[in-house]
């Protein structure tokens, strides 16, 4: 059955959105329903909707006080997901996932800001997902928190630093990073101060030019890995649940 309802895509800063992940969307002409949860967008009814799709962002799991709609937006997460309604995660997206899920999340040992090697779980070989992936490649990493896997998830993924990057629980999919960044989009996280500031602060002078080079040596793997990872979770999970 062809997929017909748009997707809810949970945004929550402008200069985060699905990039790879929505090119795929609309050469395949579905659409999608964007909520900017930072600038106020209210949240809709999640069962008008083929599928969740939660982005990035600067702020924590845990940070309600601060972003009070973060309360909501878990609340959302968790009664769709235990509906069995399909969600990609990234980032900030994983961790709510895990939180919706009843997991703890927390800052982790230190920040991991690069382009690290993710390795695969043996687990991910038999994922309809994540199957179709390399045992290890290399992708954008930007966080410092982390979380547990939720009780009944398997995880798929970690990298030397974070045993946590990514995992399954029935249709909702969890990835700690980002493959779906562009090129270009790095450029334009290198002209966010507050982005640049984090990075040069923790890493030195020069780091963010030194982050969006890294980015563009492996878009040429990174970018065609992701969509093929979105296109297997569309096809294999999204699509049989309609």
């Amino acid at each position: 059955m062809a997929i017909s309802a748009p997707f809810l895509v949970l945004q929550h800063v402008a200069c985060e959105p699905p990039a790879a992940y929505e090119d795929e969307l609309l050469e395949r002409g579905l659409t999608l329903e964007r909520v900017q949860l930072d600038r106020g967008d209210r949240l809709p009814d999640w069962r008008r909707f083929a599928a969740i799709i939660a982005m990035g962002g600067p702020m924590g799991a845990y940070d309600e006080g601060g972003h009070p709609w973060l309360t909501s937006e878990k609340r959302l997460i968790s009664d769709a997901v235990r509906s069995g309604k399909p969600y990609w995660g990234v980032c900030l997206g994983a961790q709510l996932l895990a939180a919706s899920l009843g997991a703890r999340v927390a800052p982790g040992p230190g920040p991991e800001i690069g382009i690290p090697q993710i390795s695969l779980s043996d687990a991910a070989a038999e994922d309809p997902v994540f199957s179709g992936a390399p045992p290890v490649f290399d992708a954008l990493s930007w966080h410092g928190d982390t979380y547990e896997l939720p009780p009944g998830a398997i995880r798929l993924a970690g990298s030397e630093q974070y045993e946590q990057q990514a995992f399954v629980s029935d249709r909702a999919y969890a990835l700690q990073f980002h493959l779906e960044v562009t090129a270009e989009l790095a450029s334009t996280w290198a002209a966010v101060p507050a982005y640049a500031q984090e990075v040069e602060g923790l890493l030195g002078p020069g780091a963010m030019e030194e982050l969006a080079r890294g980015v563009t040596a492996i878009e040429p793997r990174s970018i065609p890995l992701a969509r093929a990872l979105f296109a297997r979770w569309l096809d294999h999970v999204v699509e049989p649940s309609q």
